[in-house]
């Protein structure tokens, strides 16, 4: 009997690559939720089909769409957010997280991808002209108030971007990074899912710099930390993220006022050690958020995505899940943030592309099988499937009657 059982697991190793010990599903522990009204709010878009490498990117225990959290560790929070993950940004570790890798859309928390990809290419002393195009953003967005033929500088424009989420900023220094052209928009956010992908970031495919939603344009929560990681080792992104008021400049042609503007992540007004972020909305992506904060040396970041706004505000999630990783003593990890360095080690060709029903043209790439080996498999496994019960009756029938003899 132990010889068939071993026989059908080499036999499925051989042509799966999958030992019979991991080929059923690992059972997923429920991340915890507070009990809320079911929101009024569209379906959520068709994801990507899922690659299992992709899933385990930063440790195999990663490759789950529930909770993985350290041994023996405090409950975390319970929380509306779909997804979210907790990360030491000095050390990569990640201290827990709740469907990781999962798919999701991001809203304006894209907007840091956009600050990894272009925030080192800009002078921010420079002064630019808003063009008609920067101002093509969906009706009823967020806008920091550009105006066409307006001259400002980077910095104001990156102010505008972090502070007040514009949208027309967003454009702006999208198009500015890719050339100034008309194509420049379009050039960056190629940019921005090269640097994406240069991170080790296989769930992010970005569609528009600014995160106004986009036919196959996702995120996960541990993406999102990957790039938080690039964006605060940046001393401009720091100083603009824990800016609290910035004032936009009047205009002599077109002749407009000048105003003041606020930093909408209250983060960095309610937390102590907070180093800033980025919140996000739109009614798809529902409420998003990136938070980072210091405290007794350590400099923790938490990402969710998927969030309501009540019980608990996106910032206010975020400030739940700093508190209890830094509940968490030092060297607490289920997994860590891949560096630049180990993707570029570690990558290899992968050569079949793969789009989901609706993903839009976020395709996933899966590595390509030994040619004929397929069909062979499958056909092998299912012949082997059907024999065993057989071969298990003869078995068991042999053994009795050897016992009666």
């Amino acid at each position: 009997m132990r010889a068939l059982v071993a026989a059908c697991a080499a036999v499925l190793l051989v042509l799966t690559g999958v030992p019979a010990t991991a080929s059923a599903a690992r059972a997923e522990i429920p991340c915890p939720k507070p009990k809320i009204a079911k929101p009024s709010a569209p379906p959520r878009p068709t994801p990507p089909a899922e690659v299992a490498e992709d899933m385990r990117v930063g440790g195999d225990d990663l490759a789950t769409h529930g909770l993985v959290v350290p041994e023996n560790s405090p409950k975390p929070p319970a929380l509306t957010a779909t997804t979210w993950l907790v990360a030491d940004l000095e050390t990569g570790e990640v201290l827990g997280a709740c469907g990781p890798h999962v798919h999701q859309t991001p809203a304006s928390v894209q907007k840091m991808l956009l600050a990894a990809t272009a925030i080192d290419q800009l002078d921010p002393a420079q002064k630019i002209t808003v063009t008609r195009g920067d101002l093509d953003i969906e009706p009823g967005s967020s806008a920091v108030g550009l105006v066409v033929g307006g001259q400002y500088t980077i910095a104001t424009l990156w102010l505008g971007l972090m502070l007040n989420s514009g949208n027309d900023a967003a454009n702006a220094l999208a198009r500015l990074a890719g050339g100034g052209g008309k194509d420049g928009l379009a050039t960056t956010v190629a940019a921005m899912n090269a640097k994406a992908a240069a991170l080790g970031a296989r769930q992010t495919h970005a569609v528009t710099p600014s995160g106004l939603d986009g036919k196959g344009q996702f995120t996960s929560a541990y993406d999102l930390a990957l790039i938080a990681r690039v964006c605060f080792a940046s001393d401009d992104f720091r100083k603009y993220v824990l800016t609290k008021t910035a004032r936009l400049p009047a205009q002599k042609k077109p002749k407009v006022g000048g105003f003041q503007f606020q930093n909408e992540n209250k983060l960095i007004y309610n937390y102590p050690g907070a180093l800033g972020g980025k919140t996000g909305f739109t009614t798809l992506a529902r409420h998003s958020y990136v938070g980072a904060a210091t405290r007794d040396g350590r400099t923790l970041v938490a990402t969710l995505l998927g969030a309501e706004a009540r019980p608990l505000r996106g910032w206010e999630q975020g400030a739940k899940l700093l508190d209890w990783g830094f509940s968490l003593p030092a060297g607490s990890s289920v997994g860590n943030l891949v560096t630049p360095e180990e993707v570029a080690a570690s990558s290899t060709p992968r050569v079949e592309k793969t789009t989901a029903a609706g993903g839009g043209g976020a395709g996933n790439e899966r590595p390509s099988a030994p040619a004929g080996l397929t069909v062979a498999a499958a056909a092998s496994v299912a012949v082997l499937l059907t024999g065993t019960p057989l071969l298990l009756l003869i078995a068991v029938r042999r053994r009795r009657r050897m016992a009666r003899s």
